[in-house]
């Protein structure tokens, strides 16, 4: 659940209401009213605590129900001249986290943000900075104390436009809750199957078309990469295909997710420790599907066209050795030699699809590699791709979303480090490092002539601690990020 979004022009009742303040404990927009509820008493108080309205730092303020609100929050925001919509989001998150004992909160936060900034972004920040902030993962906990934020009544001019932006903010992380519950959720309970099942009920929810193969399917769809990985497993691999269709569309977007629902490594087997977190591989296909349920309620003009291979990797007897030959969708052949390098293989044959149907442009998000988290640790994802202006795309969209990427390169010398003795390609690269390159350059093969990009986003998926918006455990990152390439989609100039 997600808390909903008032847009008001004075102070409601509340239990709470939050102030922003400014570093050098400059109070913001809304100040006013608690001074004059307690007397005038908020500069005495914060030079008493020492509060210097750092950003994130926080002081309660009790107002004897003065207010209208039990109490007052003062929520530092950090520099004035730097509080745009990034700021804003991260602020939102942090009242969440102090908001969660109280049913309704009241701010003038949004009145904050720098002049130059878009009120309709700042909006949109602010509903997803709190809603995400909120979010919690508690279905395994016996004694979990669930956050009771409800409501938030944002004291600001009225607006239309904000008042949409805030309903759109508040839906897009709806969808991103989604994929962090899909993420956090136990292997065991999310079989390639399961997956594919919750799929088709967003999916009808959302009115998108779905496509559900399996067995002979996979087989007659020439799913190569895809059967190979899923054999190994006793739950048997799946692909879905979702589609948005809206009348006279700008182009079709291809989005592609890894859904590796447990990667044990194969026979190639990882350690214990190296296991730990890998119900998060698909982190990929949970952004995807998450994604594409917002499409109609926000309008999205583009035909958006969703793949999402689900597998298990798994060792048995039925398993691919290193050493196997398999043949992906598009025809070419690859030689495993490494059976934990299994991601790349099932996106082979949803990439090689994509392109088969005439997508204008492909994205596609994997938690590919770990040699991405070792170049750009787990707050920062590395963007490849084909096409330099499809490339800059993303990565405006991404700059939009506040979802932070990095732009990497796809050397064509590197390529050679992918050739086979026996087979067109090898899985894993020949040469010592530049993994996430070459994992990059692999996926290339299976793209056509499309503009395609790639984000590996085997750091950003999960967070090892609360930091803003981002929870601990599954992020759902790259969330954000499509349903804004989706909704401001330009056809590449090819």
């Amino acid at each position: 659940m997600v808390p909903t979004f008032e847009l008001v022009s004075g102070a409601p009742d509340a239990d709470l209401f939050v102030v922003p303040v400014f570093s050098g404990a400059r109070l913001g927009p809304g100040a006013q009213l608690v001074d004059d509820s307690i007397g005038g008493t908020l500069g005495e108080f914060m030079r008493e605590t020492d509060f210097d309205g750092t950003r994130g730092e926080v002081l309660a303020v009790p107002t004897g129900g003065r207010l209208g609100a039990r109490a007052a929050l003062l929520l530092g925001v950090g520099d004035d001249e730097t509080f745009d919509a990034v700021a804003l989001r991260r602020a939102g998150a942090v009242l969440a986290r102090h908001a969660s004992r109280v049913a309704t909160v009241a701010t003038t936060i949004l009145d904050a943000v720098v002049p130059d900034v878009d009120r309709g972004a700042a909006a949109q920040a602010f509903a997803e900075g709190v809603c995400l902030g909120r979010y919690q993962f508690l279905r395994y906990k016996s004694e979990a104390k669930a956050s009771r934020l409800e409501r938030v009544f944002v004291i600001a001019r009225a607006n239309a436009k904000v008042r949409a932006a805030l309903a759109r903010g508040a839906r897009i992380a709806e969808a991103v809750a989604w994929a962090r519950d899909l993420i956090n959720e136990p292997a065991a309970a999310k079989s390639p199957a399961a997956v594919a099942d919750l799929a088709k009920s967003l999916a009808r929810a959302s009115g998108l078309k779905v496509k559900v193969f399996a067995g002979e399917q996979l087989v007659r769809e020439r799913m190569g990469g895809v059967l190979g990985v899923g054999n190994g497993s006793e739950r048997p691999p799946r692909f879905v295909r979702l589609e948005y269709a809206p009348t006279r569309p700008r182009g079709t977007l291809a989005l592609v997710g890894k859904g590796v629902v447990f990667d044990s490594g194969g026979l190639s087997l990882k350690t214990a420790g190296g296991m730990e977190t890998m119900k998060t591989d698909m982190s990929g296909a949970a952004a995807v599907i998450a994604a594409m349920s917002t499409l109609r309620e926000l309008a999205v003009k583009a035909r958006v066209i969703g793949y999402v291979p689900l597998v298990e990797n798994m060792p048995s007897g039925a398993a691919m050795r290193p050493g196997d030959v398999l043949t992906m969708r598009n025809g070419k052949t690859v030689e495993v030699l490494n059976t934990d390098a299994e991601g790349r293989l099932i996106l082979a044959d949803a990439l090689s699809l994509a392109s088969e149907e005439g997508a204008d442009a492909i994205i596609d998000l994997a938690t590919l590699t770990g040699a991405v988290t070792v170049a750009l640790g787990e707050k920062v994802a590395g963007l490849m791709g084909s096409h330099d202006g499809w490339v800059a795309q993303v990565r405006e969209a991404a700059e939009r979303a506040g979802e932070r990427l990095w732009h990497l390169p796809l050397p064509d010398d590197y390529r050679r480090n992918l050739d086979s003795e026996i087979a067109d390609l090898r899985n894993i690269s020949s040469g010592g490092g530049g993994g996430t390159l070459t994992a990059g350059l692999f996926l290339k093969e299976f793209t056509g002539t499309a503009p395609w990009a790639h984000l590996d986003i085997a750091g950003t998926a999960r967070s090892s601690t609360d930091d803003a918006e981002t929870t601990k455990g599954g992020t759902g990152y790259g969330v954000r990020t499509l349903v804004e390439l989706a909704s401001t989609f330009s056809k590449p100039t090819r």
